[in-house]
């Protein structure tokens, strides 16, 4: 005969609190008539969405506690790296569930859409939080709306709790993601020479001038060649490769002094072989990937709601298509992406100084 299990063992349903989470399928209390077969499909897709807004936003904030610090241990720099990766791989997921919505008809939409009434996709406030927590700037939103301020407004008409709010609040009135990023990237010790330290002005500025008289050196062997080869006349190529030099040269000095973040983005960008370097090398990486995949979610979000409603206004009164093709262009890491068409050869680079700080000599 076997025993029968203690009636407080641990189970599965119990642990995932299924029965709860099985019973928030059928719409809002109250609701009535209860959802149709599609109208369920399209309630769970949603549902599914929130839950992983919900885990993207802790590993964001895991991510952020380690990375606004004064000082960042090296050591963390894998974990933060991990959190990221976690965040990039959720969305790529996320870009493939908008698929399942894909297997409801426009039709099968239209049969329960006018239920959801002026509820938008535009209310997650998780999804605001998130890219609250980047460092979205309200600037590049459509109409520069502020979500702090959107959000309030929720809370006053009670369509948010005061819980949330004051989450909101706290991630609003921190440095972002994309700030902290900044001011790490500024104390990146740049040919030996730490930030802060007796003679770094100089050290920085001449690693500069450096790049920029190696891209330029670079162009002059890019400009012989394409006319060598008939591509093209030596003044119009010319004016395009002089104009992404002062380009790199006005994002080095953005106010006419060296911006040390973006100093210290090219030098580990540049230099990416060298030890000491790797794992800053592959947090940059991390947030390249992250935005990569919200901008690929982004686009497959837009290209599912024109497949299903067309051009036609959004729910919540928006421009529908519009406002997410508009989303598709949202670029908060704009200076990891800018830096990459500053990029030169190797073997036109300045040597690195003080290669041996760095792990091993650049010339090995």
């Amino acid at each position: 005969m076997t025993d029968l299990a203690p009636a407080h063992r641990m189970t599965y349903a119990g642990y995932l609190q299924l029965d709860e989470l099985l019973a928030l399928q059928d719409g809002p209390e109250g609701y009535n008539p209860a959802p149709s077969n599609d109208e369920q499909h399209f309630i769970i897709v949603h549902q599914a969405f929130e839950l992983w807004f919900k885990l993207i936003l802790r590993e964001l904030k895991e991510a952020h506690a380690l990375l606004n610090q004064e000082h960042v241990p090296e050591e963390q720099l894998p974990q933060m790296v991990h959190h990221l990766d976690r965040v990039t791989e959720i969305f790529r997921l996320l870009s493939n569930q908008w698929k399942v919505m894909e297997t409801l008809t426009p039709q099968g939409f239209l049969a329960f859409r006018d239920k959801l009434g002026t509820s938008s996709g535009f209310e997650s406030w998780q999804m605001r939080e998130l890219e609250v927590l980047l460092g979205l700037e309200n600037s590049q939103r459509m109409g520069g709306m502020d979500p702090l301020l959107h959000m309030k407004k929720l809370a006053k008409e009670g369509k948010i709790t005061d819980a949330v709010l004051t989450d909101f609040e706290i991630t609003s009135n921190q440095p972002s993601l994309r700030e902290a990023l900044s001011a790490w990237l500024a104390r990146t010790p740049i040919n030996g020479s730490l930030a802060g330290s007796s003679g770094d002005d100089e050290i920085i500025g001449a690693f500069v001038d450096g790049h920029v008289a190696a891209m330029r050196s670079h162009g002059e062997e890019v400009i012989a060649h394409i006319v060598a080869i008939g591509h093209g006349e030596e003044a119009p190529v010319r004016a395009r490769i002089e104009a992404a030099n002062q380009q790199a040269a006005d994002f080095l000095r953005p106010d006419g002094h060296v911006s040390r973040s973006r100093a210290g983005l090219l030098f580990i960008e540049s230099y990416r072989e060298l030890p000491l370097l790797s794992w800053p090398r592959k947090l940059i990486d991390s947030f390249v990937g992250l935005e990569q995949s919200m901008l690929l979610f982004r686009s497959a979000h837009a290209r599912m709601v024109e497949r299903m409603i067309g051009r036609r206004m959004g729910t919540g009164g928006s421009s529908g298509v519009d406002y997410l093709d508009a989303t598709t262009k949202y670029r908060v890491f704009v200076d990891l992406w800018a830096v990459r068409t500053m990029l030169v050869k190797r073997d036109v680079l300045p040597d690195v100084e003080q290669a041996g700080f760095y792990g091993f000599s650049a010339n090995e």
